[in-house]
Formats: structure tokens, sequence, C-alpha cells
């Protein structure tokens, strides 16, 4: 979702990674031969970040009043067109804290909804990008031409850093993991994304995971501190990263680190303008079976087919930044969906 931090230590992250001392929770970390063992039974991954167009951040997505499944079925079924078969989708913790029952419930409809289109869900549980104190209700509306105004983080910087706060953490991680943890239309969890501010909650959100014992594998992007990274490729049972830049140094990150031995799927990318586009990273990544996501599927209240930085008031780019089809079904560019159901078809 950030711009991609500087990778070039990866290398010796990997060159190291076999000698780090034993995680939180790695007495269940999958073995590399199970890991890969459950890769190789997976059709190729490919779809999006999804949030349906109606919803601004993913409190909007999930609260009672704002829920949307009309909208989600609509542009879901767009997305089994091109013949995406799973979706990343972000959850807030505050909707859980307000109404665990009932996002529950929303959870399990839109997985139904997704299923109906032969599309699987990748959930997010934690999350550090952007405003730091999530609320439930109304939110914001976004300021016309500004990329992703109205993003917030999930569980927030008040309660990441509140000890008293953690039991009910602990309570929301195992209670989303043991409810759908045996659930063939989860397909993986991404504990965290883009992890930045607490290693110790990313530890703790894999032990919580791994105490709920799911059947699917658990992950987290390389992201953060040079320390933040050691610790995820210690803990994580498939590799993930993001990365929106050019060919040549996704080629690169990927070489480095299938070297673990473990699967390695891409959870964001695609930013046109940053030399990410879909005629060149999508034959990539399913030559090297790659499972990838890109960020966004229709433009709507998320504004992210704007760039990065983007002021108020500006424009439509010429350019789409992120995401594929305009609230209509039209594409931005019907080159791009040709590209994309000629990689996805079986």
């Amino acid at each position: 979702m950030n711009k991609p931090n500087a990778t070039f230590f990866l290398s010796v992250l990997i060159a190291t990674a076999s000698f780090l001392s034993p995680a939180v929770g790695a007495r269940d970390l999958w073995t590399t031969e199970a890991a890969n063992a459950w890769y190789r039974e997976q059709p190729w991954l490919v779809g999006c970040n999804f949030l349906p167009s109606t919803a601004v951040n993913d409190v909007e997505m999930w609260q009672r009043e704002t829920f949307d499944p009309v909208t989600m079925d609509r542009e879901l079924g767009w997305a089994e067109n091109l013949g995406f078969n799973t979706v990343r989708v972000f959850i807030n913790y505050v909707v859980w804290e307000n109404d665990a029952e009932g996002l529950k419930k929303r959870f399990d409809q839109f997985l139904a909804i997704a299923d109906k289109h032969h599309i699987r869900t990748m959930p997010i549980l934690f999350d550090d990008c952007f405003k730091p104190e999530p609320r439930i209700g109304r939110q914001d509306d976004p300021p016309p031409g500004v990329h992703n105004s109205q993003w917030v983080q999930s569980p927030g910087a008040r309660r990441r850093a509140d000890p008293a706060a953690w039991p009910m953490l602990e309570k929301y991680v195992k209670d989303m993991v043991h409810t759908f943890g045996r659930d063939k239309r989860v397909v993986i969890w991404d504990l965290y994304n883009e992890p930045s501010k607490s290693l110790p909650l990313v530890e703790a959100a894999f032990r919580w995971a791994r105490e709920a014992d799911p059947s699917q594998p658990l992950t987290t992007c390389l992201f953060g501190p040079k320390e933040m990274q050691k610790r995820i490729l210690e803990i994580s049972d498939i590799v993930s990263f993001h990365n929106y830049g050019p060919l040549p140094g996704v080629k690169a990150e990927v070489a480095r680190l299938k070297a673990m031995g473990r699967p390695v799927i891409c959870t964001e990318w695609m930013a046109r303008g940053g030399g990410s586009r879909i005629e060149t990273h999508l034959p990539f990544f399913k030559e090297e079976k790659v499972g990838c996501w890109n960020w966004g599927l229709v433009a709507g209240r998320t504004q992210t087919f704007y760039p990065w930085g983007s002021k108020s008031g500006s424009p439509e780019p010429a350019l789409w930044h992120h995401d594929i089809f305009r609230k209509d079904g039209a594409p931005f560019d019907a080159r791009e969906i040709e590209s994309i159901r000629r990689l996805t078809a079986k």
C-alpha cells in the first residue's frame, strides 16, 4: 500500500535466516516441506486487493451500516470474469470490538459471495498504514483527487501501544482465526499488513493465530525495520512481499526470496506510473508461479487510481495508478483485460 521500502538488505536476511534464534511460536511453524507441499496443491493464485467501490476504508467495508453485499457481488463477478481466483481483504479490529458476532456474520456472507464466484479470500487482521486511530461510525468523505485519504490502521496507535488493550487484541485474532481457520473459502491468513510500528505485536499475532490451530498457512509481508524483517522471515509459513517497482527489481527480489526454499507470493503490486504494469509483470508472476494480488479492482471511494501524493482537486490522471475498472464496469484499458484473461485461462 505504501511506496516500497528499500530491499537492498534482503539478501543478507536470507543468507542468515537459517541461523536465527527460534521465534515466538516457532514450534508450530510449517516446515519448508509442508509449505511447499501445500503450495503445489494450489492453482496459480492470482487476484487483487479488494474493497467494494462504495467503501473508503475497511471500517466502512465491514460495519453494519455501510456493509454493501450488492456491490460486492457485482464487482466480484467482474473479478471472476477476469479469471481471478483469490482476493486479499483488510479487516479492521474496531469493527470486531464494536460488534464481533455481526462482523463474523458479514465476513461469512462475504466468503459466500466470493465462493459463488469461485474466489477464495486472504484476510488481513492488523495494519500499520496511514491514519493512526480507526473509529466506528460515519467515515469522512475523501477529498476529490487525493489518493487513499481515509485509510486507517488496525488496531490503531493507542491500542497497539497500550498493554491493557492486548488481551482484547488476542481475543480478536483467536476469534477470527478459530471461526474461519478451517474454512476452505479462506486460502491463507495475512496477519499484519506492512508492519513498521511494533515487532512484539507481529510476534504476538503469529502466536495467537497458531494457538487457534488454523489449517491454512500464515504470512506477513516483509516490511519495516531490518529486525522486523528478520523475524517475519523466521515466523511466516509462506514468504510474502510487496513491490510496486519495475520488473528487473521484482525478478531480483523473487530470486532472492525463493532461495529460502519456501513458496513466495507478492501480495501487493501494480503501480502503472512506477513501471509496475499488468502486461510486464503478470506473465512473469505466472511463469514463476508466484501468487500475486494487484492493488485495486474498481475505482471508488479510496481513489487509488490517483497517484501517491496527489493533491486535492487533482484531475483524473491520464494513466491510472491502481485499479482496473470504472464503477460502471468499463475497463481503464481493454488491452489489460485481454492480457489478464489470456494468462488466467485454464
